[in-house]
């Protein structure tokens, strides 16, 4: 792994908290990086300090916050999935904080999009009646995280991690999933790594130069890339070769 000064803020997407980067954060400690872990707001331990209404705003002003209070700068600010839509807020709002936004299997969301957006009709439908009905309107539930029927995102995990989600996952805010960012124009020039594991590279740049609205936001200058190949979740099924990945992206490095 490559040595170095760097500053790391983890985000972890949806259900976790600051505890499923313990295995990267520890690698990229060990290396010489500044890292900081994040819970955001509503998930894990902070779903009790929270009130509901959560929703992506909250958690923008949380980053922003943490980030200033801490004195932050030259920042590797890392989204997991659903943190994208708050990591690439913060980055909107205080790119000279920022060094580099690294996206693990995500991506930014144009102006006027919500995470729900990507989501096909029946899965949101799908999605609105757990809330509704299990999640007490305003949270989305734990998945079963079951292999069977979700093999290509679980894909690498053992059963005790498993285990460990169910148990440590957090019901999710529904606002951060159902609002949708005012973006920028133009975005600020913040250089982007994604490191893509369940997607090929080869898809996501044939997505984007075909136009699709998501996809389009990860193609072009500025923007370098790598691929994990493993589930949606490789700071668990793979937490040694991203920790790598990270820090070679600190530097700009790409493959």
């Amino acid at each position: 792994m490559a040595t170095g000064n760097a500053t790391f803020v983890l985000v972890p997407g949806y259900w976790l908290g600051a505890w499923a980067w313990d295995e990267v954060a520890a690698d990229l400690r060990a290396a010489g990086h500044a890292v900081h872990a994040v819970t955001p707001a509503g998930q894990a331990e902070r779903a009790v300090d929270t009130p509901p209404g959560a929703d992506v705003e909250t958690q923008i002003a949380d980053l922003l916050a943490l980030i200033e209070d801490r004195g932050l700068t030259g920042v590797v600010l890392v989204a997991h999935s659903g943190a994208n839509m708050a990591v690439t807020g913060a980055a909107d709002r205080a790119p000279d904080r920022i060094a580099r936004v690294v996206y693990v299997d995500s991506g930014p969301m144009p102006s006027g999009l919500a995470g729900i957006d990507f989501r096909d009709p029946d899965s949101r439908a799908e999605l609105e009646k757990a809330v509704a009905e299990h999640g007490d309107g305003w949270k989305i539930p734990v998945p079963a995280f079951d292999p069977q029927d979700d093999p290509v995102n679980l894909a690498g995990l053992t059963g005790e991690r498993l285990t460990e989600m169910r148990e440590r996952g957090t019901p999710q805010p529904f606002g951060t999933a159902t609002q949708a960012l005012t973006r920028p124009d133009p975005l600020p020039e913040v250089p982007r790594t994604l490191i893509a594991s369940t997607i090929p590279l080869a898809a996501v740049r044939e997505m984007g130069e075909g136009g699709h609205p998501v996809f389009s936001m990860m193609t072009g200058p500025g923007w370098t890339y790598h691929e994990l190949p493993t589930g949606h979740w490789p700071m668990f099924s793979r937490p040694r070769e991203l920790a790598a990945l990270l820090a070679g992206s600190a530097s700009g490095g790409a493959r």
